[in-house]
């Protein structure tokens, strides 16, 4: 038998995928993980924004047939950057020319004179490949409130393909034919939320394959026993391990290194007014320090509602200590108002996430260690996958086609 754990995106995704008998052991009430939805008030929120980018055709095929029906809200995306009382157009590195001259120019001549030296850390490749104006201005600001920690600390590749890179002829070329072009230049959304993907994926899957409130406790490797929070114990034949790749070490008394792992946390306020909101961008990005969060995302330029909908993202460090949630949703407000996104509206509805760990800090201590365990798990028949279970940065369609590859690998065993 496969005993995955984690009934979220990737958790489901193997259980659709696998020809052997499977048992989902789940912490929460609930199936999902963080790609579930709030519904309140009449606002449709999810834990955060989930916006799919469906490049795959058969995956994109396959949770399409089994989605309830409904509106589902085709996309193409608008995304700007608040910079010093302006909006620049996404990414930053690509639209300088729309900056104050002199702003530019210093962008531009850093951007010519850079010194692209060999670079060990995500810093370092930023400053290489931009030069220092672009990333003071832009990309090392926005990062840090993005990942809560030193840049220096990420490896190089720590976004892989997701980081919008540009060399100089793309960035001058962009200068005459502006291209804001990206790998999620459009996304799809359905009415009912995130959440909608997760039902289709569970629709595959019988209600009595999934045991809710039942978190992994200790996993015995040479045994292939699980044990859970309810005290229950579980044998396997195959472990898919969906959680934190460094709390599945723990359980499984692969402790030695465990200290190059690191994360950071992400709270979310998800918040509903009485009016429309003033732009019809779908999110925007804030690098100054000036404004509590990173980034705001807006549901209502989906949906095109009467009522501003949006999400609101601060990144914290996952040792910071707990804040005041009243104090915080106050300076959001506050540094909203700042911003001009509310004026005359008022907060009708709202809802709180906490979301840790949020984003991985991938390095190269984590990578050599993480490849290296990978290999002794497997050996033992556990199998990590995901974004918290492989410890990258991917997508939600990356998770299910990793769930389906490690399927097809492990059937082909039988």
């Amino acid at each position: 038998m496969d005993l995955i754990i984690g009934a979220g995106v990737t958790g489901l995704s193997y259980a659709n995928f696998t020809k052997n008998d499977y048992l989902i052991l789940e912490a929460n009430s609930e199936i999902g993980g963080y790609c579930k939805t709030i519904k309140k008030d009449g606002f449709v929120w999810d834990y955060s924004g989930h916006f799919f980018h469906f490049g795959d055709k058969d995956i994109k095929r396959y949770v399409f047939d089994r989605i309830e029906e409904q509106t589902i809200y085709e996309v193409k995306k608008k995304t700007q950057i608040f910079y010093n009382g302006l909006y620049i157009d996404f990414p930053f590195q690509k639209n300088i020319h729309q900056l104050p001259k002199s702003e530019f120019i210093d962008c531009l001549y850093d951007l010519y004179h850079r010194e692209e030296a060999e670079v060990a850390t995500f810093k370092d490749m930023l400053l290489s490949k931009f030069g220092d104006a672009i990333c003071e201005k832009f990309l090392i600001p926005y990062n840090e409130k993005l990942y809560a920690c030193d840049l220096d600390k990420l490896d190089k590749d720590a976004m892989g393909r997701f980081f919008p890179y540009a060399d100089i002829k793309n960035i001058v070329d962009n200068f005459r034919n502006p291209n804001v072009e990206s790998y999620n230049n459009t996304f799809v959304y359905p009415e009912g939320g995130a959440i909608e993907y997760v039902k289709a994926l569970k629709k595959e899957v019988e209600d009595d394959k999934v045991l809710l409130n039942n978190g992994v406790s200790s996993i015995n490797v040479d045994k292939k026993v699980v044990t859970t929070t309810t005290g229950a114990t579980f044998s396997y034949d195959n472990l898919i391990n969906t959680m934190p790749f460094n709390q599945l070490l723990n359980m499984t008394g692969f402790k030695e290194n465990i200290d190059v792992y690191s994360s950071n946390k992400v709270l979310v306020f998800n918040l509903g007014f009485d009016l429309p909101s003033s732009t019809d961008n779908h999110w925007i990005y804030y690098p100054s320090k000036d404004y509590v969060f990173y980034r705001i995302g807006l549901y209502s330029s989906i949906f095109g509602s009467k009522k501003m909908s949006l999400y609101v993202e601060i990144g914290r460090s996952s040792t910071d200590p707990d804040e005041n949630r009243d104090k915080l949703l106050s300076r959001v407000l506050s540094d909203l108002k700042k911003a001009g996104i509310i004026t005359s509206q008022k907060l009708i509805s709202h809802a709180y996430i906490e979301m840790d760990p949020a984003y991985v800090h991938v390095n190269e201590s984590s990578e050599d260690d993480m490849k290296e365990k990978m290999i002794l798990l497997n050996k033992q028949n556990v199998y990590s996958v995901g974004r918290y279970g492989a410890w990258r940065y991917c997508s939600i369609e990356d998770n299910i086609l990793e769930a389906k590859s490690l399927a097809e690998i492990i059937n082909q065993e039988r």
